[in-house]
C-alpha cells in the first residue's frame, strides 16, 4: 500500500514536470542541428545503448556527423564541464571521466563523436562549435525534456505495460508519456503496445549476440561444446544476457550478478575467480559494458571473453528517419515541441 502510494506520488510529479516544460517552449534550449532523442520509460535494461550505436551508424553510412551526447551514469570521477570522450578519431577520456556505456560506444563506433556532460546542450554546443557534427543522438533523453528534440524515439515493450511507476515497478513515468514520441521502438509484438501507448508510428528492433571475444587480445574466443561457463552481469537486467547465452548454447554453469554500472574492485576479481574455480569453469563470459570496466583490472589467470549485443531497426525506419532529419534542417525551419507536431505522411501503422 506504501509502495503504490509512493508510485502515485511520483507518477503526478513526473506528468507535472512535462507539462511544465511544455506549458512553455521557451524552457527548452535548441541546438542548431537536429535531435534524434532515444530512450524508454523504463530504468534501464531496455537495450537503448545498441540501439543508440545502430542509429548513430545509421546516420554516418549516409554521408551524416553524428555525435552522440550522453549524461555518463556510472562514472567514478565525474566532472562539471563537458567531457570530449571521443571526437571521432581518437578515444580521448578514461573509463573514470566517460562512464561505461560513452567509452563502450567510443571504442565501437571510431569515427563517430561521442560527449558527456549533465548539461546534454552545452554537449551538443560544443560538438556543434568544435566536431563539425550534423545531427545529435540524444542517448537515454525521453525525460531529459530541456533540450529540444526533432525526432523523439521511445523503446517500448510489452512488459511496460502491465508494470508500475517507481518504487512499485520499473517505470520512470506514466505510460501516458509515451504519446510524446513520434515513433515507438518495439522488440516483439507490436501492435498491442502501439495501440495501448497511443503512438501510431512503431518499428521492429531486433537483437542479436555476437561470437565472444577475448578481453585481453579483441581475438575471437572459441568456445569448445560443452565447457564449463561462469556467466557475470553487471547491468540492469542480467536475466536478459543469460537467456541471450543460452539461447546461443553458450549455456552457464554458474552465473554471478553485480549492480549496474558496478565499477569492479579487486576483491570483485578475486569473488569472480573463486566463482569461476567452484563451478570448474575454463571461460568467463561478461557483457561488452561489463568488459569495459573489467579490462581496467588485472585479471590475473582468467579468461575472459565479452559477448557482444547488436540492435537493429526494421529497414522503412532509415527512409522515415532521413525524411524527419531532412524537414529539421530545411532553411528556416522550426519545429514545434516533439509530441505536438503533425504525424508524417510516411509514418506507418504497426501490425
Amino acid at each position: 500500500m506504501i509502495l503504490l502510494a509512493a508510485s502515485k506520488l511520483y507518477g503526478t510529479a513526473a506528468v507535472w514536470r512535462r507539462r511544465w516544460y511544455a506549458s512553455s517552449p521557451s524552457r527548452r534550449r535548441r541546438l542548431d542541428r537536429p535531435v534524434i532523442s532515444v530512450g524508454n520509460l523504463s530504468t534501464g535494461g531496455s537495450g537503448k545503448t545498441p540501439v543508440v550505436a545502430h542509429i548513430a551508424a545509421l546516420l554516418a553510412s549516409h554521408g551524416e556527423r553524428p555525435a552522440i551526447l550522453s549524461r555518463g551514469y556510472g562514472r567514478t570521477e565525474p566532472t562539471a564541464r563537458v567531457t570530449i570522450v571521443s571526437d571521432g578519431t581518437t578515444v580521448l577520456a578514461p573509463l573514470a571521466r566517460a562512464g561505461d556505456e560513452p567509452l563502450m560506444l567510443a571504442r565501437a563506433l571510431p569515427n563517430v563523436p561521442v560527449i558527456v556532460a549533465t548539461d546534454r546542450y552545452e554537449a551538443g554546443r560544443v560538438a556543434e562549435r568544435t566536431l563539425g557534427v550534423t545531427v545529435h543522438v540524444l542517448d537515454d533523453g525521453f525525460q531529459h525534456l530541456g533540450l529540444e528534440r526533432d525526432v523523439n524515439l521511445l523503446i517500448a515493450s510489452p512488459k511496460d505495460l502491465s508494470d508500475q511507476v517507481l518504487p512499485a515497478g520499473h517505470l520512470r513515468e506514466p505510460l501516458t508519456a509515451a504519446s510524446c514520441a513520434d515513433a515507438l521502438l518495439v522488440e516483439g509484438p507490436a501492435s498491442a503496445v502501439t495501440m495501448k501507448l497511443g503512438v501510431d508510428t512503431a518499428f521492429l528492433i531486433s537483437r542479436t549476440i555476437g561470437a565472444p571475444r577475448w578481453l585481453r587480445s579483441g581475438e575471437p574466443a572459441s568456445i569448445p561444446s560443452g565447457a564449463a561457463i561462469l556467466a557475470v552481469a553487471g547491468i540492469a537486467r542480467p536475466d536478459r544476457f543469460f537467456a541471450d547465452l543460452e539461447a546461443a548454447h553458450l549455456r552457464p554453469s554458474a552465473t554471478l550478478v553485480f549492480r549496474d554500472h558496478h565499477p569492479y574492485s579487486d576483491a570483485d576479481i578475486e569473488r569472480i575467480a573463486r566463482s569461476a574455480h567452484d563451478a570448474a569453469a575454463t571461460v568467463v563470459l561478461t557483457t561488452e559494458k561489463d568488459a569495459v570496466r573489467l579490462s581496467a583490472k588485472n585479471l590475473g589467470d582468467l579468461r575472459v571473453a565479452a559477448v557482444p549485443l547488436t540492435a537493429a531497426i526494421e529497414p522503412p525506419f532509415a527512409g522515415w528517419l532521413f525524411e524527419r532529419i531532412r524537414q529539421a534542417s530545411a532553411p528556416g525551419a522550426q519545429q514545434p515541441a516533439s509530441g505536438s507536431r503533425h504525424r508524417a505522411a510516411s509514418s506507418r501503422r504497426a501490425t
